[in-house]
């Protein structure tokens, strides 16, 4: 199978960086993602897991994708699915009140854009995630902009992923 490319991009800030599909390691992930995009939503910065962004969608694959590629320390430019029941996301501590509800199933897509991350929750403990994609091209600008987010605020941004 030829090498599978999308796009990813903070909207507002203007700001895309390119991302290889790991076809090889997580291929059911992969295949998910790839039938569903083009993907947009509001963007959040983690709180536990330091240095990622990501956006929550509602369930989009046949059916869940197994725990291939699994990591609790992802890597700079690493694309990572997480899926998450409502009831784990749904309180108002988690700040997704509006967006989760208890009972539902949310997909959680993100991007780990520096060093020193771990899954790991107070709440739950180890979250692990599936490691679909890495970024390729761009890094550094998404990484900037990431930081900007971080500390100016993420009310108006979108992370968008289309193919490439």
């Amino acid at each position: 199978m030829a090498d599978r490319f999308l796009e990813i991009s903070l909207v507002k800030r203007e700001v895309t960086g390119i991302a290889r599909l790991l076809d090889e390691r997580a291929p059911i992930t992969c295949e998910a993602v790839w039938k569903s995009l083009p993907l947009s939503g509001d963007v959040y910065h983690a709180k536990y897991a330091r240095n990622e962004v990501y956006a929550l969608f509602p369930p989009f694959a046949d059916r869940e994708p197994p725990l291939e590629n699994p990591t609790v320390t992802p890597i700079p430019g690493d694309l990572c699915y997480f899926t998450f029941s409502g009831a784990e996301l749904g309180t108002t501590s988690y700040g997704y009140d509006r967006e989760v509800r208890p009972g539902g199933t949310v997909v959680d897509l993100a991007l780990f854009y520096e060093r020193n991350n771990l899954l790991l929750n107070g709440d739950v403990g180890w979250v692990p995630g599936i490691v679909w994609g890495q970024v390729v091209e761009g890094l550094d600008a998404l990484a900037d902009a990431c930081n900007d987010l971080w500390r100016t605020g993420a009310a108006g941004e979108t992370l968008s992923f289309r193919r490439a």
